[in-house]
């Protein structure tokens, strides 16, 4: 199955490096993925580290950020093209940290679920299978919480960590515990 170090950049970050499976990087400025939904632009300038993803897969990641700026985000993307992907993971919004989830089929959606000012290692979940794809944070109690069930196409897509900071330069990141494996059992229902 792939590795975390059998990825490359899209949107390569001004500083960053690949420590064994760990991947860290910071931003550049006024970075982001975004497809027209509500605020009417258009972003393609968020930092994803791309790797050739199955077709039905379970992925897991585990990342760490210093959340402190509207919309600073890190988490995992599958990316389809520009207008194809999705991206997971936690989100900095009005004071709050969001675990977060953007669908994007030639325009995006958002969904957020509020949480406590959140620090240190997080981890997210994503189920491909079937033309669809099931999202999970997991919760401090080790406990995996769905996000989002969502109809995705079964096209060839790239899987990563992506880093994105709206609003400003220098958010740093690290991401560890990348995994793929064959789509998981009940999925939906952990």
């Amino acid at each position: 199955m792939p590795r975390l170090s059998d990825g490359s950049w899209i949107n390569t970050p001004p500083d960053w490096k690949l420590e064994g499976d760990v991947l860290h990087a910071t931003t550049g400025a006024t970075t982001d993925f975004w497809r027209k939904t509500h605020y009417g632009f258009f972003r393609d300038s968020g930092h994803f580290w791309g790797i050739a993803a199955p077709d039905d897969f379970t992925a897991t990641l585990s990342f760490e950020a210093d959340y402190q700026e509207l919309y600073d985000q890190a988490g995992m993307m599958l990316r389809i093209d520009e207008e194809t992907w999705l991206k997971l993971g936690v989100e900095h919004s009005d004071g709050v940290t969001n675990f977060s989830i953007v669908v994007t089929r030639g325009s995006s959606d958002w969904s957020v679920i509020p949480q406590p000012l959140v620090t240190g290692s997080q981890a997210v979940r994503l189920t491909r299978n079937n033309g669809a794809i099931i999202a999970h944070f997991q919760s401090a109690d080790g406990s995996w919480q769905l996000m989002r069930v969502a109809e995705f196409p079964d096209s060839p897509a790239l899987i990563g960590p992506f880093v994105c900071s709206p609003e400003r330069s220098g958010l740093t990141a690290s991401f560890s515990d990348f995994q793929i494996i064959a789509p998981i059992q009940n999925a939906l229902h952990s």
